[in-house]
């Protein structure tokens, strides 16, 4: 009796065992293939569970509005109606407020990594106006829209949601399926891609994970490590405006990279409006401004921030509010010594005046 009943129940098992794996195979798969070969590959990098990753996938969802924001990116309007919306007085002075208020930190960072602080100041402001908006959209959500149902850049996209997928835990910041961030799948305060936060992040508190959205320590350090592994120059310039002359040479920009000496500038008729060496590698960008085009020269720090994000008028904004907020800084700290000075000066005479 029982000889004859195991075998079947075997059987029962077996088929049950399939009827349960089938039903968790994905459903993304059976409509995108690229599924299926994406857990497949971070499965065999990393050797986490197929089944867990199927799982995460199949609980991301397309959206038509992550889809409608990547095609009207800010960086797609001129200069002259970009720049307003970045070089607002607010975001100067919160700007200024920010830096004052963790100059400390700031600053130990920047000297750590060789950055100046202001500049780390000035993208966080940029990117997420000092934390406060760091963006809304489920990452695996955006990151499986663009990757998978975004052929102009699944690519790119695909590779940062592989990435996100083969971070360890202690990377993440929280359950990979709660994360949010902008509709590009970008996180925390300085708005770090997948292959960032694995490449230049940085666990600053030593706490044992990196939390780029509750940190301090490790928003400030990633965001100067990610500048200086890309080759910040501490004290460097990152542009100056230039004046053509009539005969001035059109030159093409295809990058922002610098491909000549200052001096070669300067011979094809392009003249800086401030002292700077004439070796300096340098190349000119041309923009639209307000009062017509603008003419300036960038440096190895401008192109450095092109790494963050390649738009030169980002690279231009990051730069202007960080000069804003270091000129706005270094004022308030002449204002507040005025008021310690005055406030000295009214305590010696209020003690004088009581030791009559």
């Amino acid at each position: 009796m029982t000889a004859t009943i195991m075998p079947r129940q075997v059987r029962f098992l077996v088929i049950l065992a399939m009827l349960l794996v089938a039903a968790r195979t994905p459903a993304l798969a059976a409509t995108h293939p690229g599924q299926a070969e994406l857990v497949r590959e971070v499965a065999r990098a990393t050797g986490k569970d197929p089944v867990a990753l199927n799982a995460l996938l199949d609980g991301a969802k397309m959206q038509q509005g992550i889809l409608d924001a990547i095609n009207r990116p800010a960086e797609s309007k001129p200069w002259k109606d970009y720049r307003p919306i970045f070089l607002t007085d607010k975001r100067i002075d919160d700007g200024i407020v920010f830096y004052r208020q963790h100059r400390a930190l700031l600053e130990q960072v920047g000297r750590q990594y060789g950055v100046d602080p202001a500049y780390i100041v000035a993208i966080l402001g940029v990117e997420t106006s000092y934390g406060r908006n760091s963006g809304n959209y489920r990452v695996l959500d955006a990151l499986v829209t663009l990757g998978l149902h975004y052929p102009p850049r699944a690519k790119f996209f695909r590779a940062q949601l592989k990435a996100l997928l083969e971070l360890p835990g202690n990377r993440l910041g929280g359950p990979l399926d709660t994360l949010t961030g902008s509709y590009a799948g970008a996180q925390g305060w300085g708005q770090f891609m997948p292959s960032s936060i694995r490449d230049f992040a940085v666990d600053e508190d030593g706490d044992g994970r990196i939390d780029l959205k509750n940190s301090l320590p490790d928003i400030f350090a990633s965001v100067a490590n990610y500048l200086a592994g890309h080759g910040w120059v501490r004290g460097g310039p990152v542009a100056a405006r230039a004046q053509p002359d009539a005969a001035a040479k059109p030159i093409s920009e295809p990058d922002a990279a610098p491909q000549w000496p200052l001096e070669q500038l300067e011979a094809w008729g392009y003249a800086p409006l401030q002292t700077l060496s004439p070796a300096q590698p340098s190349s000119l960008l041309t923009l639209q401004g307000a009062n017509g085009p603008e003419y300036w020269f960038t440096f190895q720090n401008f192109y450095v921030i092109t790494h963050y994000n390649r738009s030169p008028l980002y690279a231009m904004a990051v730069d202007q509010l960080a000069q804003a907020i270091d000129v706005g800084v270094r004022q308030a700290d002449v204002a507040q010594a005025d008021v310690t000075r005055s406030d000295v000066a009214r305590s010696d005479v209020a003690r004088a005046d009581v030791g009559r």
